[in-house]
């Protein structure tokens, strides 16, 4: 009898885990409908692992994309953008995009897909960031008064509330002020929408990934040395797709028709618009 070295089985363990990185980054997207797309950059040891995951209209939950790289990396985010639509993402119909804010993804996002991206930004990374701009002392308050204008679930007087909110906030804190407004009305087009509250909350930020995470972080958990960002992209992507196998359905999918309404209305107009400029140019 003899035993399995552990360099043996570690090998075991690098080839397996790069067919599962393979298996995610080669997915066939061309028969994925869309409603939407959430991307963020999730930290994972001393790495940033940009993900993205896509929601169909049936609100199943579909990893994507991984991406060594923060969501402020404006070359890592166009790659995994590129990557995506070299998949088979269509991006010339209109889709939910949520980010975490940074302004590279949103650039990113844009130069892809252009006006048929609804691009909302997450609540939870826009209360952090304004959160981090203030002392202590002030950030339960603040908290709670973002909260309740993010929970009033319309559109125009929530951002009434954050401008009075930054407007309070300006003399002694011009750098929470100045977040506060920055992307404002990016953090309420979920609202407009007009979605049921289920849906709403969770299309409203990023959580998804974050949860998709924790499971990534438990098979992981055994791990005592990274060795640099290929061994967390292939650890990540065995997570994942384990992590897959129990994904659920999305809470209020039995809403997403409504949504869906909202990005054929989204189109039309698009191409309402489009073909008014094609008439005025030609003429």
């Amino acid at each position: 009898m003899h035993g399995t070295g552990k360099s043996a089985v570690s090998k075991r363990f690098v080839l397996g885990t790069a067919r599962k990185l393979g298996e995610l980054l080669r997915r066939d997207l061309r028969g994925l409908e869309l409603v939407a797309l959430m991307i963020d950059g999730v930290h994972f040891a001393d790495h940033v692992v940009l993900t993205a995951i896509g929601i169909d209209r049936e609100g199943a939950k579909h990893p994507l994309g991984l991406r060594e790289g923060a969501t402020e990396n404006a070359s890592a985010c166009r790659a995994l953008l590129s990557d995506l639509i070299e998949r088979g993402l269509n991006p010339e119909r209109a889709i939910l995009v949520v980010l975490d804010g940074a302004k590279a993804l949103h650039k990113a996002v844009r130069e892809v897909f252009g006006e048929r991206a609804l691009i909302h930004r997450c609540h939870a990374h826009k209360k952090r960031n304004v959160l981090e701009a203030l002392p202590q002392r002030l950030r339960g308050a603040v908290h709670t008064a973002m909260n309740q204008a993010y929970a009033t679930r319309d559109a125009k007087r929530a951002q009434r509330l954050l401008t009075n909110l930054a407007h309070r906030l300006e003399s002694a804190y011009p750098s929470a002020a100045a977040s506060v407004r920055e992307g404002l009305e990016e953090t309420l087009t979920v609202m407009r929408l007009h979605l049921p509250k289920s849906l709403e909350r969770v299309l409203s930020s990023t959580h998804l990934i974050e949860n998709l995470f924790s499971r990534v972080r438990e098979v992981a958990r055994r791990v005592k040395r990274w060795q640099g960002g290929m061994m967390i992209l292939r650890w990540t992507a065995a997570g994942v797709l384990e992590a897959e196998r129990h994904l659920r359905k999305v809470a209020g999918f039995q809403s997403i028709p409504k949504l869906s309404a909202a990005l054929r209305a989204h189109d039309a107009a698009i191409n309402r618009r489009r073909g008014v400029d094609n008439r005025q140019q030609a003429a």
